[in-house]
């Protein structure tokens, strides 16, 4: 679809006007934003648009559909989608060798677990290896009923930060100033960077880890515009 629009405004209810009609989701709900922040925001990707639309350059536009329309329905089903992985989150997951890669696993996840112990009151298993080992069930509880108290809008933010690091644990520090995005970034793709250090750069992983970036700073975005 090319631009078929002149203006871009915010409604008073915060939602999105092109030349005075509202932007609707694909759901054909009204596209309607939580903060003035947020509003204005993806109002920008609405004017930004130079041509034919592209989905990949509007990633808060996307969220918000995403928020509306797959997640408000049952934030409950979709909170639980994403409290599974602490079931076998990343930070518990370590290499036995060699030494220096995990001393590197260990300064870099060690104070994600420490928060969260301190913020939650409880504790994990820590393993080196991939074979699966349960969490305490208490610990699984308190993980899962702290994404399950988030709203659509913050959820559709932390979901790709999830599915990208492969840690609850982490997404939940960065959601409640326990880390800073860019520590949980690195965190996330520290056994890409150490084999890529070992082997050299594979050309065919760029463009897949830039697409995770994108992402990962759209979910951090979206976080930074519901305050």
């Amino acid at each position: 679809m090319k631009r078929f629009w002149a203006s871009v405004a915010i409604t008073p209810d915060a939602g999105i006007a092109l030349d005075g009609k509202p932007v609707r989701t694909p759901g054909r709900v009204a596209l309607t934003l939580p903060t003035a922040a947020l509003a204005e925001a993806v109002a920008d990707e609405w004017r930004a648009v130079d041509g034919e639309i592209d989905p990949r350059a509007m990633p808060l536009t996307g969220l918000a559909n995403a928020a509306i329309d797959r997640i408000a329905p049952d934030p409950a089903r979709f909170a639980a989608g994403l409290a599974a992985y602490a079931e076998s989150d990343l930070l518990c997951y370590r290499a036995d060798s060699p030494a220096e890669l995990v001393a590197r696993q260990a300064a870099a996840w060690d104070p994600l677990l420490d928060w969260a112990r301190g913020y939650y009151g409880v504790d994990f298993v820590v393993t080196a290896g991939v074979i699966h080992h349960p969490q305490p069930s208490a610990t699984l509880t308190a993980l899962g009923e702290a994404i399950a108290s988030r709203a659509p809008f913050e959820l559709a933010a932390l979901s790709p930060i999830v599915t990208i690091s492969g840690s609850l644990v982490a997404a939940l520090a960065l959601a409640d100033g326990g880390a800073a995005a860019e520590a949980v970034w690195l965190a996330a793709e520290l056994d890409s960077e150490w084999q890529a250090e070992q082997w050299g750069e594979d050309d065919l992983a760029i463009p897949p880890r830039q697409s995770r970036r994108r992402d990962f700073e759209a979910g951090v975005r979206l976080l930074s515009l519901l305050c």
